[in-house]
């Protein structure tokens, strides 16, 4: 279809295409290099409708490239579909907040808005490759992170419970270590004839919550068993490096993607992780602020790394006296090592 697209008639117009995407249909708006608009239509968001979508948009000239919104959400598929016809793709940013306020919100306008963001490459970005290993790690990392949340608060909701238990079962239990209390509570007998009274009920709830955990910690060595070798596989210098394992430097590859290329720099690296302050000068004011954006997930990663280093690392133990000694804080100093580590890490990845 884009081989088509391209061998058209030198006389034929250069168009980009605009798509808001949704679950269950994708608007689509072809404006040509001028920023005319040229049409707009609906497609359903499936195999047959991302061809519909790609013949129409043909159908107006050369297609230059096409601008979507939410390629890592309801447009992943419609993204996959144009990155393998060979069409150019850009990340869209949601819609300017004032724009939209003046000129209304609709389908057809958010699709037209993309397309405009696109030609003027504003607000964009090159989406990610979801074909590769990394997309494959992000799904596995999906289900870890589900089971490591649910596991800490199953110990939440069980030390919720001692709290009203009664007085004989929580005092049994509420000097136990986590780890005792875990077992003590998973090898528990209550008796379920006498569910209705609460101290049978602590225990059937006490056990079940017990044993559920016991079952997520299978769970997540399971899974680590898996995600490790992958790690491995997609970039073995990254867990070579100083306070890296498989659980950071799995969320460092998936926060990169796997067209590396696509961040421009280190800079770029350091603000999509969050760890490069915001420029805040007005006058003769000089300053930066904290930035609170980015992939916080990142950002807990390359935090992480900073507190492994600082227990194990001479030289990052050198370099926060260093800066102690200039008077910055231990939270100022973390920052910092934040920023330095991002840039290690870009280049780590970069070289693969």
């Amino acid at each position: 279809m884009t081989t088509i697209a391209r061998e058209v008639e030198d006389d034929q117009i250069e168009v980009t295409v605009g798509v808001d995407t949704h679950g269950d249909t994708h608007t689509a708006a072809v404006i040509d290099t001028t920023g005319r608009l040229l049409g707009c239509q609906q497609f359903p968001a499936d195999m047959t409708g991302y061809a519909a979508l790609l013949s129409w948009a043909v159908a107006f000239g050369v297609v230059l490239l096409a601008a979507i919104e939410g390629t890592g959400a309801y447009g992943a598929g419609l993204a996959r579909y144009l990155r393998g016809a060979g069409v150019d793709l850009l990340e869209i940013d949601r819609p300017d907040r004032k724009a939209r306020r003046f000129a209304g919100k609709s389908d057809p306008l958010d699709a037209e808005a993309a397309a405009r963001a696109g030609l003027a490459r504003v607000r964009t970005g090159v989406p990610k490759d979801r074909t590769g290993k990394v997309e494959a790690l992000r799904n596995l990392r999906v289900a870890r992170r589900s089971a490591v949340d649910q596991r800490a608060d199953c110990t939440r909701r069980i030390k919720t419970l001692l709290v009203t238990a009664p007085d004989e079962l929580r005092e049994r239990l509420r000097h136990l270590s986590d780890r005792e209390l875990l077992c003590t509570c998973a090898a528990l007998r209550p008796d379920t004839a006498r569910a209705g009274e609460p101290e049978q009920a602590t225990k059937i709830a006490l056990r079940a919550l017990a044993r559920r955990h016991a079952s997520l910690v299978e769970e997540i060595v399971e899974l680590d068993a898996i995600i490790e070798p992958l790690v491995t596989a997609i970039n073995p210098a990254l867990l070579e490096l100083n306070g890296v394992g498989a659980d950071v430097a799995g969320q460092l590859l998936v926060t990169a993607g796997e067209n590396v290329d696509r961040l421009r720099s280190e800079a770029a690296f350091a603000m999509l992780c969050g760890a490069a302050p915001i420029p805040a000068s007005s006058g003769k004011t000089h300053r930066h602020r904290l930035n609170r954006g980015g992939d916080r997930q990142a950002n807990a990663a390359l935090y992480r790394i900073v507190l492994c280093r600082l227990r194990w690392d001479p030289r990052t133990q050198a370099y926060a006296r260093r800066r102690t000694e200039e008077g910055l804080t231990k939270k100022d100093i973390i920052r910092c090592l934040k920023r330095l580590i991002a840039r290690e890490i870009y280049y780590t990845l970069i070289r693969t």
